[in-house]
């Protein structure tokens, strides 16, 4: 029986994420081998040296993977195609004539007064298939019982929806990525935040980046920080997004991803130190182990580092960034919508197996008019 590979079943991204990007190609050339050599070398008894020794306990790896990126899935529908985001400008405020008559005077109450509506469109939608075949005749010789056969085709459904899982986290962080990406690419000062610069400049200190997660005064700062633009975004402003648009969010509507370093240095390095936890931690927000990538020894530089391809206007910008911490966001700024994961199935009667389809389509989308704030650690270059 051949038993695909799961490089396969996953794309790039995985690379990215499981650390094997510079060995998968030798550790995967060498599973391919591995049946024909169990069976030619030392899989016979200790006796007559002829009897190929038989299968005691099979063990089978079906553990299903949770998956780590944060919840940015929104609502599902089944017909039409464009999600429209419908939003008005705050209107103006005039004169109350009530209070200021004069003798003589008209006063028109005839004006028509338009809204100021505008409306985004999102309509691009992002699909794959994960296609895995099955057959239970040509495999029944190798299992001891129908409970064992059926436990090994249940680990084939089960490493298909791992592979799905990994996938959609990838996309989810790619979501949040672009729009990181976005926000560091524009360089509006309040809503790219560096917290290092922020630190050295009120304090007089000289702290680096590679030292930054290990200084307690740092920490209590860093979280001092986040903590305000969570009261700040809370109140109507045109500072943090880009269209420079008139928006809110309130505490329920946020969303703050942290990196788990930095969500681990605060627990460590101050929180276990403090008294009054609640006054100097940040809470409620969702932590990532890595935003792109954990590179191959998951070195801060790695896995706080983004290095993608945004649209910039007509044209295509590489933006790379290390040393972010976190990203604050509108729950209304990014999101995946109109997901349509299904399986359709095909019979090959001649050959006797069965292939399931496992497909998955959805819309991944940013709104740039709404509020997001990228935290990051960033050296000041020297002169």
């Amino acid at each position: 029986m051949k038993v695909t590979q799961i490089k396969d079943l996953v794309n790039g991204s995985l690379k990215e994420v499981n650390g094997t990007s510079e060995v998968l190609k030798e550790d995967l050339s060498n599973v391919v081998d591995i049946g024909k050599d169990l069976i030619n070398n030392d899989d016979i008894d200790n006796f007559v040296k002829k009897l190929v020794d038989r299968v005691g306990k099979t063990v089978f790896n079906d553990r299903l993977y949770q998956g780590s990126a944060p919840s940015v899935l929104m609502d599902s529908w089944e017909f039409g195609s464009i999600v429209e985001k419908v939003d008005a400008d705050l209107p103006k405020v005039e004169e109350n004539d009530s209070w200021n008559l004069q003798d003589g005077k008209s006063y028109d109450q005839d004006i028509f007064y338009q809204p100021k509506v505008s409306a985004k469109f999102f309509n691009s939608k992002i699909t794959f298939d994960i296609p895995m075949s099955f057959t239970k005749m040509q495999v029944k010789s190798a299992f001891n019982s129908a409970t064992e056969l059926n436990s090994f085709l249940s680990m084939l459904m089960t490493k298909v929806q791992n592979a799905l899982t990994v996938h959609l986290d990838g996309l989810i962080m790619k979501t949040i990525n672009n729009f990181t990406a976005q926000v560091v690419h524009a360089k509006k000062g309040l809503q790219a935040v560096n917290l290092l610069s922020l630190y050295n400049a009120t304090t007089g200190e000289t702290l680096t980046s590679a030292k930054a997660l290990t200084n307690q005064a740092f920490i209590k700062f860093a979280n001092l920080t986040i903590n305000s633009y969570r009261d700040r975004i809370a109140k109507m402003s045109t500072l943090f997004n880009a269209g420079g648009v008139n928006k809110f969010t309130p505490l329920a509507n946020q969303h703050l991803v942290v990196l788990s370093d930095f969500a681990s240095a605060s627990k460590v390095y101050l929180e276990a130190d403090t008294y009054n936890q609640d006054n100097v931690k940040i809470s409620n927000y969702d932590s990532v182990p890595y935003w792109q990538g954990t590179g191959t020894k998951y070195g801060f530089n790695d896995i706080s580092k983004i290095d993608v391809a945004i649209k910039d206007g007509s044209t295509t910008t590489e933006v790379v960034q290390t040393g972010i911490l976190g990203v604050l966001f509108d729950t209304n700024a990014l999101g995946v919508s109109c997901q349509n994961p299904r399986t359709t199935t095909a019979v090959n009667a001649r050959a006797e197996f069965y292939t399931n389809f496992n497909k998955y389509d959805a819309m991944y989308y940013n709104d740039l008019n709404e509020n997001f704030v990228v935290f990051m650690v960033a050296d000041t270059p020297k002169a």
